[in-house]
C-alpha cells in the first residue's frame, strides 16, 4: 500500500501484517490528541520512498515510541510501537484509497495503562 502526507513531501510503501483488520486507536495522552487510527506493519515492511529528510521525530516518556511526522504539513505518518519494537503503526488516514470512517467502530487499545510505563517500586529503606 502507499501512504502520503497531505502536501506530498512524504511517500511510504508498506505491507500490512493483516491488511486493515489491525486498525486501532490508542487512548494514551499523545494518541488521544493525535486521533489518527493506525494499522500495523513489520518495521522491515515499511519503506520511505520519498521525503525521508521531510520527516521529523517526536518522542517523550520512555522514548520507546518514535512518532514520525511530515515537517511541512504536520501529518503523522507512522510510529515505532512500544508494545512490539519490530512493528510500526501507520496512519490509516494516510493510506491511499482508505477512509477510516468506513471502518468504524475502530477498536481502542489501552495506552494509558501500558506496561512499559509502570515504574518499578523501590523497597522502603529501613534505618539500621
Amino acid at each position: 500500500m502507499k501512504a502520503t502526507c497531505h502536501c506530498g513531501a512524504v511517500v511510504l510503501e508498506v505491507t500490512l501484517i493483516d491488511g486493515l483488520r489491525t486498525a486501532q486507536r490508542c487512548n494514551c495522552s499523545f494518541c488521544r490528541r493525535r486521533a489518527a487510527p493506525v494499522v500495523v506493519a513489520r518495521k522491515q515492511d515499511l519503506t520511505v520512498v520519498k521525503g525521508e529528510s521531510a520527516l521529523t521525530l517526536y518522542q517523550w516518556g520512555t522514548q520507546t515510541a518514535r512518532h514520525h511526522f511530515c515537517k511541512f504539513c504536520g501529518i503523522y505518518m507512522f510510529h515505532n510501537q512500544r508494545a512490539n519494537p519490530d512493528h510500526v503503526g501507520v496512519n490509516m488516514g494516510a493510506l491511499e484509497g482508505v477512509n477510516p470512517a468506513d471502518f468504524e467502530p475502530i477498536r481502542w487499545s489501552d495506552g494509558v495503562n501500558h506496561p512499559s510505563d509502570r515504574q518499578t517500586v523501590k523497597p522502603e529503606l529501613k534505618p539500621e
